[in-house]
């Protein structure tokens, strides 16, 4: 079966995490990731980001994993048995580390471990004394790769579908907690191999505080690992979302090799809309409590010549105005992306922008029939980051504009 083919051309297989093989009648339908759904897949995760991210950074380590023999599966979440475990997992961390254990570990010259993510997925699975059958990816950017990366080393297929559909600053934003969905046991490893699992917590805020407060307390950044039961994932993830991270991916490559312009094959794909072009002229950035915070205007361009746009950056992008009128905000998704290309632009720090650079700014609806519910918007809209305005989606906010449609 190609799952079980997967695993045995695997070169670093956990024996704690190995996947459980079930018998041949009851083979899942999986499918063979190839190099270029792959390569699409990192520059369409990084898009649906909502924040700036490395995409070329995620081709290398996905061409090296490829180099070294591994072989890359999916398997749609109506496939997946019931009786499977799956496991997701990321970092968390931003700006704002503790500066004094920073400085105190390096002059320990502390040892660190060879993998910080593969530590926090290998502590819930001897929790609950069960292996892991297939990865989900938490959200988009780097965690996409992470989840590929695991399933390698599992030898199990990567799941299409996301607990988020985008980036975003909090554990607690994720359609798992919104439908009260266990999200613990959860793991957290530090660099150094310090790891802490939470059997139990009071909520996913909860969660999120003290996995934050780790981070925190370990230079910025721990990786998280924790388990989901296969008959919870229908309900706990966005179906689809690593095909529509593809899709985006390859939109925009073909364009480009077509010498078409990416951004509105893009805008087409996403069904989305061009919410803003220019130049920026200010962003202010400060790191605290874990977070990355920007506040971050443009000057128009072409188009939008005369008229001024904002962001509100946690870690990503949360709420823009156009000319001092709120224009779009999560949990739809709003990317700041590079006008020739269409890829991301990679920033200094997570989430800032970098001033003096045009960027184009594209906006569409993030899983509306899963994050527009009260819980969802209680977690991700506007009023939970602190403004005095309620939710409004993105499309009826751009109805109500005519400048640049």
């Amino acid at each position: 079966m190609i799952r079980h083919r997967s695993m045995a051309r695997a070169l670093f297989v956990l024996p704690l995490l190995g996947a459980s093989v079930p018998p041949a009648s009851a083979q899942p339908k999986v499918r063979v990731l190839s190099e270029q759904e792959l390569v699409d897949m990192m520059q369409g995760s990084s898009i649906q980001a909502t924040r700036g991210s490395d995409t070329a950074a995620m081709v290398r380590r996905v061409k090296e994993l490829l180099a070294q023999g591994h072989q890359f599966t999916m398997i749609a979440v109506e496939d997946v048995p019931d009786d499977w475990t799956i496991a997701s997992g990321g970092g968390i961390g931003g700006g704002g580390a503790w500066e004094y254990v920073s400085e105190r570990t390096a002059k320990q010259q502390l040892p660190t471990i060879p993998s910080a993510q593969t530590a926090a997925f290998q502590a819930p699975s001897a929790h609950i004394g069960k292996k892991f059958d297939a990865v989900v990816r938490s959200e988009a950017a780097g965690a996409t790769l992470t989840a590929l990366a695991m399933a390698a080393e599992l030898g199990v297929p990567i799941v299409d579908a996301c607990k988020a559909g985008r980036a975003r600053p909090e554990g607690s934003q994720s359609i798992q907690w919104i439908n009260d969905i266990p999200t613990t046991p959860v793991a957290y490893a530090s660099r150094w191999g310090d790891i802490v699992l939470l059997d139990k917590v009071v909520d996913g805020y909860r969660q999120e505080d003290l996995g934050r407060a780790l981070a925190v307390a370990s230079g910025g950044l721990v990786s998280a690992a924790t388990a989901m039961a296969a008959k919870d994932l229908e309900r706990g993830v966005i179906s689809g979302s690593v095909s529509e991270a593809i899709l985006f991916g390859r939109t925009v490559r073909e364009a480009r090799e077509q010498g078409r312009d990416p951004i509105p094959a893009l805008i087409k794909a996403a069904k989305g809309y061009r919410l803003f072009q220019g130049i920026v002229t200010a962003s202010e950035d400060r790191g605290e409590g874990g977070f990355s915070w920007s506040n971050v205007e443009i000057r128009g361009t072409n188009e939008f010549t005369g008229h001024t746009y904002k962001v509100y950056v946690k870690n990503e992008n949360i709420v823009s105005w156009l000319d001092g009128v709120p224009d779009a905000m999560s949990p739809d998704s709003i990317a700041n992306l590079d006008p020739k290309t269409g890829d991301t632009i990679n920033p200094p720090t997570l989430g800032s922008y970098v001033v003096g650079q045009e960027v184009v700014l594209v906006g569409w609806p993030n899983a509306p029939q899963q994050w527009r519910t009260p819980k969802g918007i209680e977690a991700f809209g506007p009023r939970h980051f602190g403004f005095d305005f309620d939710y409004v989606p993105i499309e009826e906010l751009q109805k109500a504009r005519t400048l640049g449609r």
